[in-house]
């Protein structure tokens, strides 16, 4: 049976413990950064379920891990947000037990802190000498190996006290990148030397974001690869369980994939230019299985590496392949002849899937239903409440809405994915994105 004990855990190598703070931290970590991080996993008293986060920074991993803890919630009917204990408890250790799962196969490791602080020598010698708070903590690391998923289970709920506790947030992420391996993670990044935390402002990188959603560190946000220049730029290559969307987009200076903006459960975390929160909700027609016509122009955009409306028509024959339809070469020459006429040497989208997929599927989505909305940040919330904003919400077909209104930060971001979206928040409160 697996003991999270110091006892029987090992001392982090110094050339290993140095690979993974520069992984994280870069190369100038500062007391100041390193606080924002040092919090534990503790629900909000005024909301049982609901993640709290007390600094700026952290939210690259407690946004996401609040979609685990929901994915697992909204299939519990009514009582999903009445909860007592033991019940967060269980709640918070599966949601923490998915993402190991989701990174890696096993072995698994958990880094704790040891059972007692080493003695420093210096310190002892000289009572003048001042470690700084991360440099003490990181003389305290040991590290425990666990063989299997079960071992793995019943060594984090021996772990609870340690990840509520100051350091739960940072040992749990030390615990995800040494699990993972520190060079894989790095082979992932787009820049292996670009620290998953910013060292000035504490804010969590897009590879770590991905990371916690996907299992993969990728630095981008579109689907599969991407040539530019000569140089393949890895994305997204899965569905996740809960999806990404981005203000950064709504701004045109990213494109999320297909991959992120269709998750398998009705949950999106949510990025501004500086914090994360997340928007969910219960309704399953959000995220209905993909239809052929969906498929067919997701195929077709993966093969538009510039996002440019069209694909070389000497790549036609590859995408007919790939959506298994007739790749005959007479067959393939009289179609690119049809779909370009003019001999341009390029197909149009809309060519392509006015030919081969002309009838669009129908809405399923609702006339309207109800949302969420979950920022962890305490002070960002109504009366520092960290509880879930409620909403109902609209998402009116393009052709039968003749403008929209403004829309709020939210709203701005959810069109990215819906254009239309419309949510009439409960005692108009706008739920803050920063």
């Amino acid at each position: 049976m697996a003991s999270t004990s110091s006892q029987d855990a090992s001392e982090v190598p110094n050339d290993e413990l140095e690979e993974l703070k520069m992984l994280v931290w870069g190369n100038a970590l500062t007391d100041e950064v390193f606080k924002r991080w040092c919090q534990g996993f503790v629900f909000s008293p005024y909301e049982p379920s609901a993640l709290l986060q007390h600094e700026g920074g952290p939210c690259a991993v407690l946004a996401p891990l609040q979609a685990y803890v929901l994915k697992n919630l909204l299939s519990t009917g009514d009582i999903w947000r009445d909860l007592d204990d033991n019940q967060a408890k269980d709640v918070l250790l599966t949601a923490i037990e998915e993402v190991f799962l989701c990174v890696s196969n096993p072995p698994f490791k958990l880094v704790l802190e040891s059972d007692k602080q080493p003695v420093i020598a210096d310190m002892v010698e000289n009572e003048e000498v001042d470690q700084s708070d991360h440099a003490r903590f990181h003389k305290t690391l040991r590290v425990l190996t666990l063989e299997t998923a079960a071992e793995l289970h019943q060594a984090l709920h021996s772990a609870y006290d340690i990840y509520v506790g100051q350091y739960g947030v940072v040992l749990f992420l030390y615990s995800l990148l040494m699990t993972k391996g520190i060079a894989n993670v790095k082979n992932e990044m787009e820049d292996a030397n670009e620290p998953l935390v910013d060292g000035i402002y504490g804010h969590g990188s897009q590879s770590l974001v991905n990371l916690m959603l996907t299992g993969n560190a990728v630095s981008h946000v579109f689907d599969n690869e991407k040539e530019v220049d000569g140089l393949k730029m890895r994305g997204i290559t899965a569905q996740p369980s809960s999806g990404f969307l981005t203000m950064l987009e709504h701004f045109r200076y990213c494109e999320v994939g297909w991959y992120l903006k269709n998750p398998t459960h009705p949950i999106w975390v949510l990025g501004s230019e500086t914090h994360l929160t997340v928007f969910f909700t219960k309704e399953m027609s959000l995220v209905a299985p993909e239809s052929k016509w969906e498929r067919a122009r997701r195929v077709f955009c993966q093969y538009d590496t510039q996002d440019s409306g069209f694909i070389q028509k000497i790549l036609l024959q590859d995408v007919l392949q790939v959506l298994q339809l007739v790749t005959i070469p007479e067959y393939v020459d009289i179609i690119k002849q049809k779909l370009d006429p003019d001999d341009y040497g390029i197909i149009l989208l809309s060519s392509f899937m006015n030919e081969f997929f002309p009838d669009e599927p129908d809405r399923l989505i609702p006339v309207n239903f109800p949302v969420y909305h979950y920022n962890g940040l305490i002070r960002s919330c109504p009366e520092s409440k960290v509880k879930y904003i409620e909403g109902v919400a609209e998402v009116p077909d393009p052709q039968d809405i003749q403008g929209l209104t403004d829309a709020s930060p939210v709203e701005s971001c959810l069109r990215t994915k819906w254009p239309t979206f419309m949510v009439n928040w409960e005692n108009n409160l706008q739920p803050s994105t920063n």
